[in-house]
């Protein structure tokens, strides 16, 4: 986990389309002033990224790869607990939204707390869809897309990569 001393505080003047696709500004949150926004920045070099992550996570968190389809190590995992970003450990998914997409990568259909989830629109690859990254951190997740089951009808599509897991205590 990051610790508190590794962040800085900083304020956006921007108007408020530019900031939705805010990037590496992370936890943003609306003044009382219509086009101020506040953000906090995780200050860490690529190194420090580098040390703390392996290879693959390394590549998929920062460098927004994705993962093979079906090679996951949390696809099938049945599990009762909470997902968590692999690089700062913020609670993301609990188990009890997780279904099998067929897609091949870790799908919920909905977020534990949709504030802690940055969606980004992405036209890479000739398609439209939505990037997905831990406002926490700006780890890369995967993407959102709107085929999922009711009640929300979305799929959270993420890279097993992006997630570590927290197993629920059962005492």
């Amino acid at each position: 986990m990051t610790s508190f001393s590794s962040w800085t505080p900083i304020a956006i003047w921007a108007p408020a389309k530019a900031v939705s696709g805010i990037g590496p500004y992370l936890g943003v949150r609306r003044s009382n002033t219509p086009q101020f926004f506040y953000a906090m920045v995780m200050n860490r070099t690529d190194e420090e990224w580098k040390r703390q992550l392996d290879p693959q996570q390394y590549k998929v968190l920062r460098g927004k790869a994705t993962e093979p389809a079906f090679t996951g190590k949390l696809l099938h995992n049945k599990e009762k607990g909470v997902y968590v970003c692999a690089g700062c450990g913020t609670e993301l998914f609990s188990s009890d939204a997780k279904y099998d997409s067929g897609s091949g990568w870790p799908s919920f259909w909905t977020a534990l707390a949709k504030d802690k989830i940055t969606e980004i629109p992405d036209h890479t690859l000739g398609m439209e869809r939505i990037e997905i990254k831990c406002k926490n951190c700006g780890g890369h997740l995967g993407h959102l897309f709107d085929d999922g089951p009711q009640p929300t009808g979305m799929r959270y599509c993420v890279n097993s990569l992006s997630l570590g897991f927290k197993k629920k205590d059962t005492k």
